[in-house]
């Protein structure tokens, strides 16, 4: 019998060695699964606000960069050939996610500065097309209560829903005359459909040209204006932010959908490129706020020395949309705040608006250190 039982046992121990040391069918996902996220959080950085067809991922939210690796951990015990490999590739990519989404105290916050100097407080807001829908005396009451020194307010203009997407129309406003009623004493600039209101002197407005025939105004228009005031015997460039949506909300597999992202992922980064453009030509310090219409501007860098501010107060990022009109979680930063040269936050929150918008409003507090030399000043 002994020569008929060896070979078996010879059969059967070369079948579990075969057997253990090849990877089972959860083993391969997992693996592979680490690897696409690991792509992915490359191409991300790589790509975002580079490179249009990129922008099919800008409304990626980003609990998500936690939420996946998190997710690939917990079931990372299951691959046992290979799960302390895993885990250490897993964490170094949670950790990562973490710090690019926003998460720990103070990670995205710019360094406070010198707080000596002119305070000047800003209020920075998406409206959702004016006061369209809205209660038109509360809504200017609500903009009154902010008392701010700058206002800088994006899509001042109302909205014509065609049945079609691309029969959708903008609609000027001029609502001039309410707006010196209730702000006596401010300047009025206003280019396309943004609005910026001033109580500190204004040196000087930077206007784009545009054919002034049909919609022209919004489609071809600056999507960022600039205002350059004096604020305690210096100026400060005051720019008002309101980029296209480069993401589509629909079916992403239609022609519809690949000639959107096609024509707003072009739009999106070319405006970018234009603020880019115009802050590294300009010899001010300088405010930069408003709507980005992503979640990814600490990937998007401005240049210029532009510093990445953030609501500080908590270890989770900052949310500003939506607070009201869709059926979303609020789990997207659209609305940014940037700074460049010597200027200070002290102040900075996301609060009020859902009352009128779906966007949370940007409530800043800014000190511009006085002119070598000089003592502070108040502001005018």
């Amino acid at each position: 019998m002994a020569p008929t039982e060896t070979p078996d046992i010879v059969r059967d121990d070369s079948h579990r060695r075969a057997t253990t040391g090849r990877w089972c069918l959860g083993t391969r996902l997992l693996v592979a699964g680490t690897a696409a996220w690991t792509l992915f959080l490359v191409l991300h950085i790589a790509f975002t606000g580079r490179w249009w067809p990129w922008s099919v991922f800008a409304a990626t939210p980003a609990p998500a960069l936690i939420a996946v690796p998190l997710l690939l951990l917990v079931v990372t015990p299951l691959a046992r050939p290979v799960r302390r490999r895993l885990s250490v590739v897993l964490v170094a990519l949670l950790l990562a996610g973490a710090h690019l989404a926003g998460y720990g105290p103070g990670w995205t916050n710019g360094a406070a500065g010198d707080t000596r100097g002119t305070e000047v407080k800003v209020f920075a807001w998406s409206t959702d097309y004016w006061q369209m829908s809205d209660d038109k005396d509360a809504f200017y009451a609500f903009l009154r209560r902010q008392d701010a020194d700058v206002y800088l307010l994006q899509e001042y203009l109302y909205w014509n829903e065609g049945p079609h997407r691309r029969e959708d129309q903008p609609i000027r406003v001029d609502d001039s005359a309410r707006l010196r009623a209730e702000f006596p004493g401010y300047r009025l600039s206003v280019e396309g459909e943004l609005l910026t209101l001033s109580r500190l002197p204004v040196v000087a407005d930077h206007h784009s040209r545009v054919p002034g025939t049909g919609t022209d105004w919004y489609w071809k228009g600056a999507k960022t204006q600039r205002t350059d005031l004096r604020v305690g015997g210096r100026t400060v460039s005051f720019y008002n932010v309101h980029l296209p949506v480069p993401f589509y909300i629909g079916n992403p597999l239609s022609g519809r959908s690949y000639r959107f992202l096609k024509d707003h992922g072009v739009w999106w980064t070319g405006e970018l490129r234009r603020l880019r453009a115009d802050l590294a030509g300009n010899p001010h310090p300088a405010v930069v706020a408003g709507d980005f219409n992503t979640p990814w501007m600490k990937l998007s860098s401005l240049g210029a020395g532009a510093v990445t501010h953030s609501p500080a107060g908590s270890v989770l990022p900052p949310r500003s949309w939506p607070v009201s009109d869709y059926p979303l979680p609020r789990l997207w930063r659209l609305d940014w705040l940037f700074t460049t040269g010597d200027l200070a936050v002290p102040g900075y929150r996301f609060g009020g608006g859902a009352a009128f918008s779906d966007h949370a409003a940007q409530e800043i507090r800014v000190v511009v250190p006085p002119p070598a030399g000089s003592a502070p000043q108040a502001p005018s």
